[in-house]
């Protein structure tokens, strides 16, 4: 059995309301009145309230501005001078989801696995030769790393532990997730490039999985389930460039997640033998908002049954692949119990899910 005991998370110091985002991307993309008229209406009306970033720009003034350029048409930041500053924040970020996770549960030299997760930012030696040393893991500690999956890879980083845990008596199995997304901000306003900007932050988060006797509160993880609908691969897309990543975030993805989602519920749930009337909790990537009303609706769900969900998208946005366990560990701090089932999207256009049992 494979239980998830505890799950730590982290965000950087700069915390920026979506307002004063709003007033960024209006001052840099210097938009005609009717064009910012519709881009405060998208703001408006995302269901987030706050992001956060390791950037101190997003919320200052044109002429405080550090890591963009100050001057109109002045050349934006290359990839090298990104994947810099996520070698400068990536690892204390990591490191501080990681004390929250093991602290009070277990002592570091007692992990067994090593497993990250990240799409923002590659390097080698990469962050789990980083985090392994900084927790000073003996040498011979079996690492992996999940890298460019996108917002779904949390949910691969489980599957690989619920398998490590199968296969391994005992195991302690930390997963780090961390993703600065918000490095790879785009000059080009685009479609594409204005959804990304409206909806990624940055933060990670920290999971310990264990297949010894648990204590206390923890989820039990029972099944996995993937699909992919590759007619969408087109529609959500992540690819490296000398500008940074660039995302490709289609309008038309709610509505292939609106065609998707009914049997993709059916096939996951057929295969955990679970019935879709035992399901009391919902654990859902929030991709953003009009992903979360189209799964409520389409599933006929509760009204407040995607609440964990909304709340982490108000909170701090969609953060790419930790964003599922923000909203796992506020389950797990609620008085929430039972089956719970979760899903997260990605690239391909890719479906994960998992069904556990909060106890």
């Amino acid at each position: 059995m494979t239980n998830i005991i505890s799950i730590g998370t982290a965000t950087p110091a700069w915390c920026h309301s979506q307002q004063d985002i709003l007033g960024f991307m209006q001052q840099l993309y210097q938009l005609p009145a009717e064009e910012q008229r519709k881009l405060a209406f998208l703001y408006k009306h995302s269901g987030i309230d706050q992001r956060y970033s390791v950037i101190a720009d997003y919320g200052l003034p044109r002429e405080q501005w550090q890591f963009l350029p100050k001057q109109p048409g002045e050349a934006f930041p290359l990839l090298e001078e990104r994947m810099q500053l996520y070698q400068q924040h990536a690892l204390p970020l990591s490191l501080q989801a990681v004390e929250g996770c093991l602290k009070g549960h277990l002592a570091p030299e007692n992990i067994t696995h090593l497993v990250t997760v990240s799409c923002t930012g590659m390097s080698a030696p990469g962050l789990d030769i980083q985090v392994a040393e900084a927790l000073q893991l003996p040498g011979n500690t079996f690492r992996t790393s999940v890298n460019f999956m996108g917002c779904y890879a949390a949910i691969h980083a489980l599957k690989l532990a619920h398998l490590i845990c199968a296969g391994n008596e005992p195991a302690n199995v930390l997963i780090v997730d961390t993703e600065l997304c918000t490095l790879h901000f785009q000059q080009a306003y685009t479609p594409d490039n204005a959804a990304s900007s409206l909806l990624f932050a940055d933060g990670s988060a920290a999971v310990l999985l264990s297949n010894t006797t648990p204590r206390g509160r923890h989820v039990a993880i029972q099944d996995f389930y993937s699909l992919v609908a590759t007619r969408g691969k087109q529609d959500m897309a992540w690819e490296l460039s000398s500008k940074g990543f660039l995302m490709t975030l289609s309008g038309y993805i709610p509505q292939l997640i609106q065609q998707d989602i009914v049997p993709l519920v059916q096939q996951a749930l057929a295969h955990s033998q679970l019935p879709r009337e035992a399901v009391i909790n919902w654990c859902i990537h929030p991709g953003g908002k009009k992903i979360l009303d189209v799964i409520e609706r389409q599933l006929q769900l509760p009204e407040d049954a995607l609440c964990f969900s909304r709340r982490v998208l108000q909170q701090y946005g969609n953060l790419s692949s930790p964003t599922i366990l923000f909203v796992l560990k506020d389950m797990l701090q609620s008085a929430a119990r039972g089956p719970v089932f979760g899903a997260a999207f990605g690239p391909g256009l890719t479906m994960e899910t998992f069904t556990g049992k909060l106890i």
